[in-house]
């Protein structure tokens, strides 16, 4: 193979562009780089693991067309988590022009482990060391010349956010080079690797890189041996990987990783200097404070106030009230209702659109006059966090608790996101790296983290009883909360993934960056949740048309009034607890707000809708997570569990 490439040569796949994949450690900005190269805007995060889908966009530089792919994070190409193998399943199933590899400069090691790898596959390669700023204020000083004829690669360093060094990274994607890293292993794996090459097909990652992941015990690639070789063959590497360990004392994983650690080093050792690090006493020491043992909880729950604070007030307060009463109920919907009675005389459609159950009146109104405010505001509280550094800092200091309910300290990404939306943590599960953490995750999101909307109904119920009612409603969520994961821990079978993260320095967010992030997400909201507020509203208009709505209500009206305790006229919440779990709370609300309520019967209700199945749209994005059989077993436990312990409670409470 040659040892050097441009894009414009490649004439592998019959494409009038080339094909560009940006390749990474966590938490290293690559989301930000590839929407300087692209246009196109991604979730751009402090906190490892935000990329767990591939992104893609086009670009020209030089009048040459190129798609740019983002990849999920990696820690290693020989893969560890499904992000991993998404990663590594890119560069094995199609012909890639060139890879971006974006590192840390205050980790040049970490990106050095990773290009090794890259370089066994023999793919062109770029290093880009991002962050400059953070490893100059650290002391750190790479002499880029050097290692750049060290590795034989084009070296750029950047500072995304300050778009430093994007001119000469574009530039540099159109010569990569192929990486002149290569390193022995030992005569016992180098002999059984060859073996093992003899048998594989030719792909677009070279054979010895195959080899070697084989070697050092990669189950992932057992579909794709599956498909491409025959029964004997697999066999035969079975029983070479075999040979190859019994004849060594460490695991062969081991030897491979050590050895690439040692020349990693090597390299460090002649092209990096440890200087005089740059003032920065009072970032630091905040960043301590927030994971020490006893200052960090104080700190946790003063963030969590502010958050709450900033949501609860300005988007469940002040924003919904202007947007739902203002806008919509004094201006947007009288006039829509008065245009689509004169330009439609037939009273069904009417009612579809600007009926009780319309898609105007119910299903635009909550969704957007309702809940988005409060969406949106979580969204930019959220993306501070994100962005300043703190979230890995409370997946730190929860890591010990959440191990109590079979997670570990990432889990706190997906479960703070349920508290703004259940159906977007749902789908962020997939950044946890076994599916065992997935499913318990998943489940604990349905039945026990009320989404902002919901929360922000419940508080405003619970504000005027005294203290005790809260102090009930919150003691049994999160009891319940952490039974359940104990319980489920114990169930579902499957390993106990290790933490590890590197934590990244805290700093003052760019507030670009989170009026992007939360831009980008507003419009992931009005994308998928929306139609599904359209669609169940339409299910309710049907049922309510057909007469199964009081058909259904008269049916449950037992359950509600004897177990619960509760009036009848709550049945109608808990229906509408299925659409959106707020629509279920604003029905109880109002119900309280007309003095039907007792403080007995509110905290009854608001436990038992917390607890109850998941909203309609979470429980579309279960099934496209988990599985339908997954999803249906979660809803048919989830609403006898609820409805349990609504009637316990009631009978203490009694």
């Amino acid at each position: 193979m040659p040892k050097e490439q441009k894009i414009t040569e490649n004439k592998k796949d019959h494409h009038d562009y080339g094909r560009v994949v940006i390749v990474g450690n966590p938490n290293v900005g690559k989301s930000i780089i590839f929407g300087l190269l692209t246009g196109k805007y991604v979730t751009v995060s402090n906190y490892p693991g935000t990329t767990v889908e591939i992104s893609s966009g086009y670009t020209t530089i030089r009048d040459k067309k190129l798609l740019i792919t983002d990849s999920p994070g990696v820690n290693s190409l020989t893969p560890m988590s499904e992000d991993e193998k998404v990663t590594r399943d890119m560069l094995l199933n199609k012909t890639v022009d060139a890879i971006v590899l974006v590192g840390d400069a205050k980790n040049l090691k970490r990106a050095l482990m990773l290009l090794l790898q890259l370089s066994e596959m023999e793919l062109p390669c770029i290093l880009d060391l991002n962050m400059e700023d953070e490893a100059k204020a650290k002391g750190i000083e790479i002499d880029y010349q050097r290692l750049s004829a060290l590795l034989n690669i084009e070296v750029i360093g950047t500072i995304a956010p300050q778009r430093k060094g994007i001119h000469g990274l574009k530039e540099a994607i159109l010569k990569p080079r192929y990486p002149s890293l290569h390193t022995h292993y030992g005569n016992v794996i180098e002999e059984h690797a060859e073996k093992i090459m003899m048998l594989l097909p030719e792909t677009t990652i070279s054979k010895r890189s195959l080899a070697l992941m084989i070697l050092s015990g990669d189950e992932s690639l057992r579909e794709w041996l599956v498909a491409h070789l025959n029964k004997e063959d697999i066999r035969t590497i079975e029983d070479l990987r075999d040979e190859a360990q019994s004849k060594l004392k460490e695991p062969i994983s081991h030897i491979i990783g050590h050895s690439r650690i040692k020349l990693a080093e090597e390299i460090i050792k002649g092209v990096q200097k440890k200087g005089t690090p740059e003032a920065g006493f009072l970032a630091k020491k905040i960043s301590r404070l927030t994971i020490h043992p006893v200052f960090g909880i104080p700190i946790l729950l003063l963030v969590i106030f502010s958050f709450y604070e900033f949501v609860g007030r300005l988007g469940a307060g002040l924003l919904v009230n202007f947007f739902e009463k203002i806008i919509f109920s004094r201006y947007l919907t009288p006039a829509i209702e008065k245009v689509v009675k004169f330009i439609i005389p037939v009273a069904f459609i009417q009612d579809m659109i600007v009926g009780q159950y319309g898609i105007v009146t119910m299903a635009l109104t909550y969704a957007v006059g309702i809940i988005l405010p409060i969406t949106a505001t979580f969204f930019l509280a959220f993306g501070f966090l994100e962005d300043s550094g703190y979230l890995p800092r409370i997946a730190a200091i929860s890591n010990r608790a959440f191990r109590l309910i079979g997670l570990n300290g990432k889990a706190v990404l997906p479960i703070v996101l349920g508290l703004g939306c259940g159906t977007m943590a749902t789908m962020s599960t997939r950044m946890l790296e076994t599916n065992r953490e997935r499913v318990i995750a998943t489940f604990l999101i349905a039945l026990a983290i009320p989404c902002s909307a919901q929360l922000g109904v419940i508080f405003g119920m619970l504000g005027p009883l005294p203290v005790r009612a809260t102090l009930w409603w919150a003691g049994c969520i999160i009891l319940i909360l952490v039974t359940s994961g104990y319980l489920a821990s114990k169930i579902i079978p499957g390993e106990k993934p290790d933490f590890f993260m590197e934590l990244p320095p805290m700093r003052f967010p760019a507030m670009g960056n989170i009026l992007m992030k939360t831009l980008s997400r507003i419009e992931w909201y009005l994308k998928e949740a929306v139609p599904l507020f359209v669609l169940g509203t339409l299910i309710l208009f049907v049922l309510d048309k057909v007469k199964i709505l009081g058909w259904l209500e008269t049916l449950a009206s037992p359950v509600v009034v004897n177990l619960l305790g509760l009036p009848a006229k709550t049945t109608g919440a808990f229906l509408m607890g299925f659409l959106r779990r707020d629509y279920g709370a604003a029905g109880i609300f109002d119900l309280s707000r007309q003095g039907l309520l007792t403080e007995n019967q509110v905290i009854v209700s608001l436990v038992t809708l917390t607890l109850f199945v998941p909203c309609l749209a979470n429980f579309f994005m279960i099934i496209k997570e988990r599985g339908i059989k997954t999803a249906l077993s979660m809803f048919l436990f989830i609403t006898i569990f609820a409805l349990t312990v609504g009637g316990i409670l009631n009978l203490i409470l009694k």
